[in-house]
């Protein structure tokens, strides 16, 4: 299977997705919105680790995971980490909502591998009701994500996806010892790839193998360099260059998007709104009202 897929999870219960990021370009993880009716679960292990967040009213369950039983209130932000191949059985007394995340094992690994853990502090364990509020914060954003009408760039959910592996492994990404920014070297070659394919789907792997940085840590010294987060940058400069062109008037706004690598003509409107208050034919006007 390939790991950007969401993993098909048999399940004895009645379940209805809501809605999914499998059509959103993730890499090495997704996600999805899920009613759960009320009454007894129960999902095999699976190849992925699976986070479920709780969403919305609590409701009382009775569960049972790697032998282990308890019974309990799930209240909204209350999250379990199943690890791959463990299954599960669970009762709850009514419909519930459950913000359902999967990590393909590399990911996890690799990302693991980068930070330096060793095999023992990069174990993902069974936990229940677990309560870390920067995780919750990353789930809140990772759901926003999905329910938005028009979704941020895939480098914005990767960068989500891999503080998410971090703090299930309860690691940090940096620490003293590591540099506060990049060098100015590193800084220029990396924003001249970014401007030389802003066309095309960026990822964080190739840009951080370009100063030879993991991913983790990449993530932090961009933001500590440039003021923002890498995604918010590529987006800002695709904005900027599709401002520019649609200014000059050669190119139609469909031809723009595409040219300046967003997904398609209303995903740029959506953040040329936002960024600007003004959409490409207000844009593409005020260029023909200077001439």
């Amino acid at each position: 299977m390939p790991a950007d897929r969401t993993p098909l999870e048999p399940h004895s219960g009645q379940r209805r997705s809501l809605v999914s990021s499998a059509a959103l370009g993730w890499t090495g993880f997704g996600a999805d919105m899920i009613d759960v009716a009320a009454g007894r679960h129960r999902i095999p292990g699976i190849v992925h680790h699976r986070v479920g967040v709780h969403v919305g009213r609590p409701v009382r369950a009775l569960c049972r995971c790697d032998g282990a039983r308890s019974a309990r209130i799930q209240a909204h932000g209350d999250v379990d980490v199943i690890p791959a191949g463990l299954d599960g059985e669970w009762s709850d007394d009514a419909d519930c909502t459950i913000l359902n995340i999967w990590f393909a094992d590399g990911f996890l690994r690799k990302t693991y591998d980068q930070l330096g853990l060793t095999s023992a502090k990069a174990q993902i364990r069974p936990s229940f009701q677990w309560r870390d509020p920067r995780f919750q914060h990353l789930a809140w954003a990772l759901l926003a994500e999905l329910e938005a009408e028009e979704a941020s760039d895939p480098l914005y959910a990767g960068s989500l996806g891999t503080a998410m592996a971090v703090r299930l492994a309860g690691a940090e990404v940096a620490d003293g010892r590591t540099r506060r920014a990049l060098s100015a070297r590193a800084a220029a070659r990396v924003i001249d790839y970014i401007e030389a394919h802003l066309d095309e789907r960026l990822s964080l792997d190739r840009l951080a193998a370009l100063v030879d940085l993991s991913v983790p840590h990449f993530n932090v010294l961009f933001r500590q360099t440039m003021g923002v987060p890498v995604h918010r940058y590529v987006v800002q400069r695709r904005l900027e260059r599709a401002r520019s062109l649609l200014l000059q008037g050669r190119l139609s706004a469909g031809q723009v998007a595409l040219e300046v690598g967003f997904a398609h003509q209303s995903h740029m409107a959506a953040w040329m709104k936002r960024a600007f208050g003004m959409t490409p034919r207000d844009i593409a006007r005020s260029g023909q009202a200077a001439d």
